[in-house]
């Protein structure tokens, strides 16, 4: 989705609910601090939205929701969702990122900070979750050493915490393992190359 989608979501949602403020729990999250970010990553069709100051009208949302009528006839939809929803560390909502200023009606978007989300994503750990994470790694839109400090300050158990702590350093090792690899292979070709020099300078001071 693209942020201008997430605008209009947000400015149904105002209209449907009399709300001005709505806290986005998912992958759209990610236009807070990258608004422009490319398509390809944000592979999902809703938002998941939270009124931030009356909950319970969280669930008027359906009405945009999946397959609404406006589900159907532009491609994406509200879903409305509730706190509990996403696994988050302590002192998550001192990082929410505002959505930058859009064509909302005043409207406001409360993002969570990418880290925050990656940890949701790790905890979810859905096949679309992991693929999520795992190019947020490959784009450095999170560090690793963060991800292990707010995993530390997120309340689950050791089990959780231990897979959780797994995939992560995969995710960035598998990244780091295909760079060194790129690495290598640059290096050995251009060694090659050098060799096929030096044989062919060899070959040319034996001839004279």
């Amino acid at each position: 989705m693209k942020k201008q989608q997430v605008d209009h979501v947000l400015r149904a949602a105002g209209r449907i609910t009399g709300e001005k403020q709505f806290i986005i729990i998912g992958s759209q999250s990610l236009h807070g601090k990258y608004p422009d970010i490319a398509d390809e990553i944000l592979t999902s069709f809703e938002v998941d939205l939270v009124a931030s100051k009356n909950a319970d009208r969280t669930e008027w949302l359906n009405v945009i929701g999946v397959d609404s009528p406006f589900h159907e006839s532009l491609g994406y939809y509200a879903d409305p969702v509730d706190l509990n929803t996403a696994t988050l560390p302590k002192g998550w909502k001192g990082r929410l990122v505002n959505l930058p200023p859009g064509e909302t009606e005043g409207v406001r978007g409360l993002c969570l900070e990418p880290h925050d989300l990656a940890i949701a994503k790790y905890a979810a750990a859905r096949e679309k979750d992991l693929i999520f994470t795992r190019e947020l790694a490959r784009r450095g839109i999170v560090s690793e050493e963060r991800l292990f400090t707010l995993l530390d300050q997120t309340q689950i158990d050791q089990q959780l915490r231990s897979r959780m702590r797994d995939q992560i350093t995969r995710d960035f090792h598998a990244e780091r393992g295909l760079e060194e690899r790129a690495a290598e292979k640059h290096d050995s070709s251009k060694r090659s190359e050098l060799e096929r020099d030096s044989g062919k300078g060899l070959d040319d001071d034996a001839s004279e």
